[in-house]
């Protein structure tokens, strides 16, 4: 059986995809740590749009979280049948994303899509992380029934909800509480990674530590700093030492290219209003992202050796509270079906011979990983994710949605 009626039909939806990424742009899904009230509106809006071209066995599988109004964050799944019903490809993308960050950086409202003069280009939260891949394989459904054609085996659709701020709601919790919906067999793509030429397939991710650091001192009027103790400077010294960390975790993995592990300090939260107050207690974070075969454990020893210098050197006390940890699980072989299929797949739609590469953010594949399951990370995307206008191109949209086709068909 060959996909050549469902690839030409793709080739048409340039205005589904821009009424897709329009709506989804449009409808705000962040979570609560975020800031917002979750996915329930972006999920009932693809819903309608599937049961619009008659995917109509849509089944939710609600996380409960109070701290949204509807009291769940919902993931949603929905079954194409194909001639071999064991079998399923599964496409998992997310339905949340970032907040807009630093406004006075985007060129037009964030969450309103703009099409750029090249007609091509769409702009706005989210186009790219993760509508891109989302809408790709709403298109690949869509086409499927439009055209009638039955794949050889199952298509699975599973939209999560959670994946920017720890995966507890999504696939986290589908893994968990619904282990039985995932095959052995089965071959699952997650579009949420990748390069512009589509020649990156995700195999491997770094470990993840995100650990938030107070470091607690004594406030003063800054006219007598002696009587204080000055959490900010403390906290500067820690943030310049923590760079020792790069030659204590010092390993490096070709799948990983030349960086090895990473340990970065980012987010501060503000201490006092006033310049003439020292602060006496300031808040910081490390964003950590080490090669798999460290231990984590080993990582927040010698992140907590650090502060007990801090500690004797300025007379702080420093707490520390893990934000994420995900210990990366084992790789997925290069040799999977889903890493062979889908390397055939890219060269025979746009010539790109596609290598298995390791990366350093998180995806969804880490929860599958640790299944057992292989699992391959992909798509064709500029490559700026949580940035000022985000970007993201219809035609990359159409042909990843063509490659995905391709996979199904084998």
């Amino acid at each position: 059986m060959t996909p050549d009626a469902v690839l030409a039909t793709l080739g048409t939806y340039r205005e589904t995809v821009l009424a897709l990424q329009k709506m989804l742009v449009e409808t705000i899904a962040l979570g609560p740590e975020n800031g917002g009230d979750g996915e329930r509106a972006k999920a009932d809006k693809i819903k309608a749009f599937m049961a619009s071209f008659g995917a109509s066995e849509i089944t939710e599988y609600p996380s409960p979280d109070p701290r949204v109004s509807c009291g769940h964050r919902p993931n949603l799944l929905t079954k194409i049948e194909g001639e071999d019903t064991s079998r399923a490809f599964w496409i998992i993308a997310h339905m949340d994303v970032v907040p807009v960050g630093d406004a006075a950086l985007w060129h037009t409202k964030p969450f309103e899509l703009v099409v750029e003069e090249d007609g091509d280009t769409l702009r706005g939260r989210g186009v790219e992380d993760n509508h891109q891949g989302l809408v790709s394989a709403l298109l690949l459904a869509k086409a499927l029934h439009e055209t009638g054609c039955k794949p050889p085996i199952n298509l699975g659709l599973l939209f999560v909800a959670d994946e920017e701020t720890g995966n507890k709601h999504g696939l986290g919790f589908m893994t968990q509480s619904h282990p039985d919906l995932f095959g052995p067999d089965d071959l699952y793509l997650v579009p949420d990674s990748g390069l512009p030429d589509s020649s990156q397939i995700e195999i491997a991710e770094k470990s993840i530590l995100w650990i938030k650091i107070t470091v607690n001192g004594k406030q003063c009027h800054a006219s007598m700093p002696d009587q204080g103790i000055n959490s900010l400077m403390a906290a500067a010294a820690f943030i310049v030492k923590s760079n020792a960390l790069h030659q204590q975790f010092d390993a490096k993995d070709p799948l990983f290219g030349k960086l090895g592990s990473t340990f970065t300090p980012s987010k501060i939260e503000a201490n006092v209003e006033n310049v003439n107050t020292i602060s006496g207690r300031d808040v910081f974070y490390l964003d950590c992202r080490i090669l798999p075969p460290y231990p984590l454990d080993d990582v927040i020893t010698a992140i907590k050796a650090i502060g007990t210098e801090i500690e004797k050197q300025h007379g702080v006390t420093i707490d520390y509270d893990l934000v994420q940890r995900v210990q990366a699980p084992p790789a997925t072989s290069m040799d999977s079906a889903i890493v062979t299929r889908l390397m055939k797949a890219i060269e025979e739609e746009c010539g790109t011979i596609a290598q298995p590469e390791g990366i350093g953010g998180g995806t969804v594949a880490a929860y599958l990983r640790r299944l057992g399951l292989p699992v391959a990370v992909w798509s064709t995307i500029y490559h700026n994710p949580h940035q000022p206008n985000e970007r993201a191109s219809i035609t990359n949209t159409l042909r990843d949605a063509k490659i995905m086709a391709r996979v199904l068909f084998g």
